[in-house]
């Protein structure tokens, strides 16, 4: 008894022994890839994002080409950098044109501030300190930038560091742009290995469809949240650029970015108005103006109903959710992070749902017979 006991020790333990270094090696194999990952990781993150989202228009443009993958996925990304880069690059443009505008104005003191309205002290809570800081501007500016000198170098440099970014990140974008191309010229077989691995984790009746899920979650948040806030975004940005406001193109990428952080445009456009019919002489051409900022900057409320949520077996509200809370714990890509996985989530817990119903459904099936049986025994 006691030599089978030692034998069943020294296999177990030899046994644990290759479990707990194959363990190992899994565990030092992933760490070290995903180290060696983490420097490509947004970018190949924007990739996937841009590849499941155009690649509905990629299979058009196969089926007219006659079945040539690489040529379509060629043409595709062509077209996706002229229309990406185009309006980056007359928005950035504008930009530092404007930002060069001020650089100089600043340098030879040639700004030129009106006079406050006597009105503007009876404003309450902050009338006072505003005529008195307005007045001070308008009298003597030099001496007023002197003082806050410290302050605007600090907010130059962010500024400029904030330009740096986003200049990087048109870049990265672009580049996630090509490498999406490479996808979507391999993307049945792309598709089909994950739908293989979604199928091995969750089973072979419930990969499919959480394959679908993902698959309709990004592209509805790609085109709900981020395409409306781009569409919006060029057509205010036109709006400005026609009304002749200043520093356009500054205004249409804070209209872009509020429209991906879900804020309205009205906090952009309202004091584009009131400058229009501050500075503006023509009735006429003030009214064309305000109408169109208006009805453009409510495009989105036409817009994101018919396309977020579209074609996802989850509530729009799980959608936003996801992609807002995603955006406040990773940024931008936390958009189709945050909704892909709170959409799955919810997924599965209705599914979870369902099982219950269906199991107790399946009780009282079974149940029900037998009460059937016993009625017609006690009539006997």
């Amino acid at each position: 008894m006691q030599l089978d006991i030692a034998l069943f020790r020294t296999i177990l333990s030899k046994d644990l022994m290759d479990v707990m270094i194959r363990v190992g090696l899994i565990v030092f194999l992933v760490l070290m890839a995903v180290k060696i990952f983490a420097p490509f990781m947004g970018l190949m993150l924007w990739a996937l994002i841009l590849a499941v989202t155009l690649y509905p228009l990629h299979l058009r443009i196969v089926k007219r080409l006659g079945g040539r993958q690489g040529l379509a996925a060629t043409l595709l990304v062509i077209a996706g950098l002229f229309l990406i880069g185009g309006p980056i690059t007359v928005l950035g443009s504008s930009f530092a044109d404007y930002l060069i505008g001020l650089h100089t104005t600043f340098e030879n003191n040639t700004i030129t501030i009106p006079q406050p309205d006597a009105a503007v002290a009876g404003w309450p809570l902050i009338g006072d300190k505003l005529y008195a800081l307005w007045s001070q501007a308008a009298n003597d500016l030099p001496g007023l930038l002197a003082k806050a000198k410290p302050q605007l170098e600090t907010a130059f440099k962010l500024l400029l560091e904030f330009v740096a970014s986003m200049a990087g990140g048109a870049f990265s974008f672009m580049g996630s742009m090509i490498v999406a191309g490479i996808m979507m010229a391999y993307g049945e077989s792309g598709s089909a290995a994950m739908r293989r691995i979604l199928s091995r984790l969750a089973g072979p009746n419930k990969g499919p469809g959480l394959h679908a899920l993902s698959t309709a979650t990004i592209r509805s948040v790609a085109m709900g949240v981020i395409g409306v806030a781009f569409i919006q975004a060029v057509l205010l940005g036109a709006g400005f650029i026609w009304a002749d406001i200043p520093a356009a193109g500054v205004l249409a990428f804070i209209v872009l970015i509020f429209g991906i952080a879900q804020v309205p445009a009205a906090i952009v456009t309202l004091p584009v108005i009131i400058y229009i019919w501050w500075s503006g002489d023509s009735t006429g051409d003030n009214i064309m103006y305000t109408v169109y900022l208006v009805v453009a900057g409510m495009a989105d409320n036409v817009l994101k109903p018919l396309l977020l949520g579209r074609g996802v077996d989850a509530p729009m509200p799980i959608i936003l959710l996801g992609a807002l809370g995603g955006m406040v714990a990773s940024g931008i890509i936390g958009l189709f992070i945050g909704s892909v996985l709170l959409a799955l989530a919810y997924q599965i817990f209705m599914d979870w749902v369902a099982d219950g119903e269906s199991v107790d459904a399946a009780q009282d099936d079974l149940q029900a017979p037998d009460e059937t049986s016993q009625a017609s025994l006690a009539s006997d």
